[in-house]
């Protein structure tokens, strides 16, 4: 397939725009009055049934054989998603929106940490450093060093936001066996399987009968269903086919960026001096890490 220069910079504007509403979410979840549980399985729900909407008005066919062929890693992959999204709204309840993003980018470094192990890939020099410098930014942002100590609920924060962080590179590692199936298919199927793994945890765990929802949490719920789950894997696909990895890997950093500003601007969450340092070395040590830089 030819790629123009139009459908290019087209795919960079769905893209760009994708990562910006993707930066917005952790400022929705914190105004709707519901469980972390209930916020994730409303989402996983509205989600498949947006994207379920889009193949129909496409007119494009949801491939039965590419499902049943990868249909355990699709359905353990859906699963992680959806304990994935649990952890990180749990973060943004107990921690600010910016360290729950910044804990929750920790992803890819656990890929390379994992992948000389599920993946037989070499753990060179450059990914041990980004490792490093990713940990140490860690240990920044999540105010050890600047308060002597931290307090229990920050605590409790940066541990779901860390734990997202795995079940997400969970996540990559499992897309990485995942063969011959459009996205489409695939994040159909993951976001039902993240659906279907949500529903039994929360009928055991929730009182639905004490669920009261004003139309603005309705409002809300929709948004986050629609808006950051079908139309933003929508661009977010429908973009990859027409972009260079590096360019995806540059542009996704757009995510946290966003939500690090709205949550200064939005919620007063103010960063320090080592809480920005931190910030740095983590999206610099995840973005080095996943370019490949070429020698002249």
């Amino acid at each position: 397939m030819e790629i123009t220069h139009s459908s290019e910079n087209s795919a960079k504007i769905k893209l760009i725009s994708a990562m910006i509403a993707f930066g917005t979410i952790g400022i929705f979840v914190r105004y709707i009055p519901l469980s972390s549980t209930m916020i994730a399985l409303i989402r996983g729900i509205v989600g498949t049934v947006f994207l379920i909407f889009i193949t129909l008005l496409q007119k494009t066919r949801i491939s039965a054989s590419a499902i049943k062929k990868n249909l355990p890693a699709l359905c353990l992959s859906g699963a992680f998603i959806g304990i994935n999204w649990i952890l990180l709204f749990e973060a943004y309840r107990y921690t600010t929106v910016a360290a729950a993003t910044l804990c929750y980018y920790l992803a890819p470094i656990f890929v390379i940490v994992a992948s000389p192990f599920f993946l037989k890939e070499t753990l060179t020099l450059k990914k041990i450093l980004c490792v490093l410098g990713a940990l140490i930014g860690m240990v920044l942002i999540s105010g050890v060093v600047q308060n002597k100590g931290i307090h229990l609920s920050e605590m409790k924060g940066i541990f779901f936001g860390t734990g997202a962080a795995l079940f997400y590179a969970s996540v990559i590692l499992l897309n990485k066996k995942i063969k011959d199936i459009s996205a489409y298919d695939k994040t159909i199927m993951q976001l039902a399987s993240a659906s279907v793994v949500l529903l039994p945890y929360a009928l055991l765990t929730e009182n639905f009968e004490a669920i009261s929802l004003t139309p603005s949490a309705v409002i809300l719920l929709l948004v986050v269903g629609i808006l950051h789950t079908g139309i933003c894997y929508t661009l977010y696909f429908g973009s990859m086919r027409y972009l260079k990895a590096q360019t995806v890997a540059i542009f996704s950093y757009i995510d946290p960026v966003v939500a690090i500003i709205l949550s200064a601007v939005i919620l007063h969450e103010k960063m320090d001096l080592l809480s920005i340092l931190g910030a740095v070395m983590i999206l610099g040590s995840t973005l080095i890490s996943e370019l490949q830089l070429s020698r002249k």
